[in-house]
């Protein structure tokens, strides 16, 4: 038995649920894949793949096979790709994870740029706001803003973004125009806290040299960055966010710059991935070119 296609069938029956959908796929005869499929689950001594007559799902050993399988077949890619005539132009799958406000407004838009350069790399993109758990959950690359959590991962920082304080029209004619940190008594916000760990955010402020944290009360309190703007345009209370994602609200007057003269830290942006990607050259042309997608646009 060829461990490697073995490996290789296997995977594909999983991404494309069936049998003959991943025999077409690879181009190999129907019977070859039950036959491969028998063969590893008889070497490995469990059963991973649970069939039915319309379906086919991992077990639980076979969805942690599948990880693996992901992993050591992306490796060797990699190393072959090393050695090939056309390391110039890597191939295979990409799957990274990135914030759902930068995947909205920025990074997806953008990606025809990438995907002209490079048409040999499949991406597989996930859009979340959630922590991920590069290693297990089989994630090549994620983007990320703020404070970073888990110092095994490399981490290629991309950009400051600029962040500011904002409000709606309607939220400013009922509580009035801050002009002064020490107005912010009389406000609101709508709180953010953190999907990972619980913890709400305060607002903060540059001032005089210094950095001025201010918790306001509010009726409403979200862990999602769409939700938190959406809310502020609903008129619940004042928020700090990127510039980018509320640049289109700023434009159409659906929000409103406030409290300028004293706006909040610039956000650092940072890509991470594992450390034995870094040889991955399909991680390394997606990495720079995120660096070459955020300085040329003005996000910052």
């Amino acid at each position: 038995m060829d461990k490697f296609q073995a490996m290789r069938v296997f995977t594909r029956i999983v991404e494309l649920g069936a049998f003959g959908k991943a025999a077409d796929s690879l181009q190999v005869p129907r019977a070859s894949v039950t036959i491969l499929i028998k063969q590893l689950e008889a070497q490995l001594g469990v059963q991973l793949l649970q069939r039915t007559t319309r379906h086919v799902q991992t077990t639980l050993d076979g969805a942690a096979y599948y990880q693996r399988c992901v992993q050591l077949l992306a490796d060797l890619e990699d190393a072959e790709a090393c050695f090939r005539e056309g390391r110039q132009n890597p191939q295979g799958k990409l799957r990274v994870d990135l914030p759902s406000s930068l995947a909205r407004l920025i990074v997806v838009p953008a990606l025809p740029q990438f995907c002209a350069r490079y048409p040999r790399i499949e991406l597989e993109v996930g859009v979340s706001d959630r922590p991920v758990e590069l290693i297990r959950e089989g994630i090549d690359c994620v983007l990320r803003a703020g404070e970073l959590h888990d110092s095994s991962l490399v981490a290629r920082p991309l950009v400051q973004l600029r962040q500011l304080t904002c409000a709606s029209p309607a939220y400013l004619q009922a509580h009035g125009v801050p002009t002064d940190l020490s107005q912010l008594h009389s406000h609101q916000a709508v709180n953010y806290f953190s999907a990972l760990t619980g913890r709400r955010f305060d607002l903060e402020f540059q001032s005089g040299g210094e950095l001025l944290r201010h918790s306001l009360h509010g009726p409403l309190a979200v862990n999602n960055a769409d939700a938190y703007v959406a809310a502020c345009e609903a008129g619940l209370g004042l928020i700090q966010v990127p510039y980018y994602h509320v640049a289109a609200q700023l434009k159409a007057g659906s929000l409103v710059e406030v409290l300028a003269n004293c706006p909040p830290p610039s956000l650092p942006l940072t890509a991470l991935y594992p450390a034995q990607r870094q040889l991955s050259r399909r991680v390394r042309v997606f990495v720079d070119w995120l660096v070459e997608l955020f300085t040329q646009q003005d996000w910052h």
